[in-house]
């Protein structure tokens, strides 16, 4: 019996002792929906667009106070241009929603997942990190800043990786004046 109570003693010391030097501190923070911002910005032979997509979901993960992951779901279906009013923004904005643009109705979401994290400067790091629009995934890098619960950056996309083909110079000829550039950016501005 006496053998038996220190064997069950040795184990919760052994069990206790293995938990306190557990490395796993990772701290995942919630990113606020409804206070962070996409901004993105498209470009043509003839000028611009720009406007705003919302996120649907995000996190950011951290050990030790280091950002060491992330992974966000955005909501494809609020894409809207802010650049415009008025019957023109409701035909760019249904337009961008088509098939010959983002496919909303086949594709709602698109989603980011970090797979590498780089500390490259006070409060910044270089992501790499799995972008999925239209069903296709593609690895993007970027630089993104961390500063107390706010986060920035701003990622280059090139929209025919993900056959978004609409008016590409890569897919077709003699578009002339009406050739929209395949990279468009996003910039991003999170708050957890």
């Amino acid at each position: 019996m006496k053998n038996k109570l220190t064997q069950v003693a040795l184990t919760l010391v052994v069990a206790i002792g293995s938990s306190a030097f557990s490395t796993n501190d990772n701290e995942t923070k919630e990113v606020d929906v409804k206070t962070s911002k996409i901004t993105w910005k498209g470009y043509k032979v003839t000028g611009s667009h720009e406007g705003i997509i919302h996120l649907q979901k995000g996190s950011l993960s951290f050990d030790d106070n280091q950002l060491v992951g992330g992974e966000f779901i955005v909501d494809m279906t609020t894409i809207g241009s802010t650049d415009l009013s008025g019957e023109n923004k409701e035909n760019l904005d249904g337009h961008l929603k088509s098939d010959d643009f983002f496919g909303v109705e086949k594709h709602p979401t698109a989603k980011m997942v970090f797979t590498k994290v780089t500390p490259s400067g006070k409060n910044a790091y270089e992501i790499t990190a799995d972008l999925t629009i239209k069903s296709e995934t593609h690895p993007v890098t970027f630089t993104l800043s961390v500063y107390g619960s706010k986060a920035t950056g701003g990622v280059k996309i090139d929209r025919s990786k993900y056959n978004v083909r609409y008016g590409s110079g890569s897919f077709f000829d003699n578009l002339g004046d009406k050739t929209i550039y395949d990279e468009f950016d996003l910039v991003v501005d999170l708050n957890f």
